[in-house]
């Protein structure tokens, strides 16, 4: 009896319920691995969403719209003005759909760095000055303020993070997870005002002033929640990678190459020194081109920063920051002689896109079959009204509405088009109910809901370079490997979030300034 007892205890059923967990990733890695190549799902994703489309234009299926009351109906693919507009929009899709300019523009900037030799040895110096036992933290915390350049995050951070830990002899997945898991956590969490925060506060000004015309909504009414969601984002991803990511994952025992840490020659510190300066400089030209009220890449009719050409092109500023410090550290240690080296290292870098660029061409379709559809308005709109007709109340509501955000992230990917299509259905609807709730609480709700699933939806836009970069490491590694590896982010993270902000509503601190909870 005392040896089933000892079986029993709660230290052997709390190891057991872990090890449970631990088969039900690996269950949905294997799976999700035996799907087709990434290029071939989506290809078939695509076609798949033509075959609904003409279903759900046969079944007449259709949603009214929140603000005008107009009624939205399924639009068929397969239909003569379908096949037209897929003939004629497919080149267009791949051209204009974001990731694939972001990501071959920065690679200039990119190839200029890693071959001259500068990205190498930032990482040797990495490695050897920091504490190892706070890179994983310094990861994450890179991730969250990535969120003020998103696009940096994804496409330079995320593959960062998996040549540190590389390097560090650590898993390479453990840190391209703990990158990804800062860079889409930035989005519901930041210590500072990013782009993204006038547009969410525009749309949810919009949809309040249906209730209350002179409302306003500032841009940081959800600041003061942002920056303790930053410590959630922090603490909850340092603490996911380190006690169930890495160790899932085991040794590293795939071929490909470890950046050797060698001690920095006077040569190389000496390239790093100069590769500073040339940093500073740019930082200091591109500062003079916004602070001054007549700088030159402010807005020239408003004199706006944050809607300017600026930011609109803040991919283009993140290009130069790396080309020109890999242009001082080459020509110093002798990598960069003259502009055939230039050309030669970018080129290089830009050959191993080929199977990205492959992979975005389907990704591409897919998404704009899906948005030309109105299928991804159309789930929006519904799932939106099934949450409300519930007749959920408070803090029930409050936490129903960020599943309901998250779930409905599965399936339509642009932040600012889902809430421009739920805001004017909850901000109003939270507004009426006893006591009335602010707008900036349903959004900041809303920005939970949206942060956890983009680790694990296709449908998010970069999700493809993310199959990409982890194919680097392990041919094998699909879409399967990431959502296993990134859905105990999505889990421990989202509970823990929430719980912040049911206790943040119980105390009633304000969201941010002039971000109560309620509407007085």
């Amino acid at each position: 009896m005392k040896k089933n007892n000892a079986n029993h205890s709660p230290e052997n059923n709390k190891k057991n319920k872990r090890s449970s967990f631990l088969r039900m990733l690996d269950y949905v890695e294997v799976v999700g691995n035996k799907l087709p190549h990434p290029a071939t799902l989506f290809a078939g994703l695509a076609l798949l969403v033509v075959l609904i489309s003409w279903l759900a234009h046969i079944a007449g299926t259709t949603a009214q719209h929140p603000v005008d009351g107009h009624s939205i109906y399924a639009k068929s693919l397969v239909s003569g003005e379908g096949l037209r507009w897929m003939y004629e929009n497919i080149l267009h899709n791949f051209l204009k759909f974001p990731p694939l300019g972001y990501v071959l523009v920065v690679m200039i900037g990119i190839g200029a760095a890693e071959g001259s030799g500068l990205f190498n040895t930032m990482i040797r110096a990495l490695v050897l000055g920091a504490p190892k036992r706070m890179i994983t933290a310094a990861i994450v915390l890179a991730g969250v303020i990535s969120g003020l350049a998103v696009e940096a995050g994804y496409v330079i951070l995320i593959p960062l993070g998996a040549m540190i830990f590389h390097a560090l002899g650590r898993h390479p997945m453990a840190g391209l997870a703990a990158a990804f898991t800062g860079v889409s956590g930035g989005f519901g969490a930041n210590f500072f005002i990013g782009s993204i925060d006038p547009i969410l506060a525009g749309i949810s000004e919009s949809a309040a002033q249906m209730i209350i015309p002179d409302i306003v909504v500032n841009p940081a009414v959800n600041y003061y929640f942002m920056i303790a969601s930053s410590f959630v984002v922090l603490i909850t991803g340092t603490w996911v990678t380190e006690k169930i990511v890495e160790p899932r994952l085991g040794p590293y025992n795939g071929t490909a190459e470890r950046m050797p840490i060698e001690q920095l020659t006077r040569k190389e510190k000496k390239g790093l020194r100069n590769a500073g300066w040339a940093l500073l400089v740019t930082l200091i030209l591109l500062a003079l081109s916004v602070i001054p009220e007549n700088g030159l890449l402010r807005d020239p009719e408003s004199g706006s920063v944050l809607h300017s050409p600026f930011f609109r092109a803040i991919i283009i500023g993140i290009l130069l920051m790396f080309f020109f410090p890999a242009l001082a550290y080459g020509i110093t240690v002798g990598t960069v002689r003259n502009d055939k080296d230039v050309a030669h290292h970018i080129g290089k870098s830009m050959s191993t896109m080929g199977g990205y660029i492959v992979l975005v061409f389907f990704a591409a379709q897919f998404v704009y079959f899906f948005n030309y559809s109105n299928l991804g308005i159309i789930f929006a709109i519904k799932g939106a009204n099934t949450l409300q007709s519930v007749g959920l109340t408070g803090i029930p509501l409050i936490v129903g509405f960020v599943i309901l955000s998250a779930f409905i992230n599965m399936f339509m990917g642009s932040a600012s088009a889902k809430w421009a299509i739920m805001a004017p259905v909850f901000i109003p609807m939270l507004m009426l109910i006893d006591p009335p709730y602010h707008p900036g609480l349903t959004q900041a709700a809303f920005r939970i809901g949206d942060s956890l699933t983009n680790l694990i939806t296709p449908m998010m836009s970069y999700f493809a370079l993310i199959v990409t970069f982890a194919e680097k490491y392990d041919k094998r590694y699909g879409i399967g490997t990431i959502i296993s590896t990134m859905l105990p982010y999505t889990l421990i993270m989202g509970v823990v979030w929430i719980a912040l902000l049911v206790v943040w509503m119980l105390l009633g601190i304000p969201l941010g300034p002039d971000g109560p909870l309620f509407i007085k």
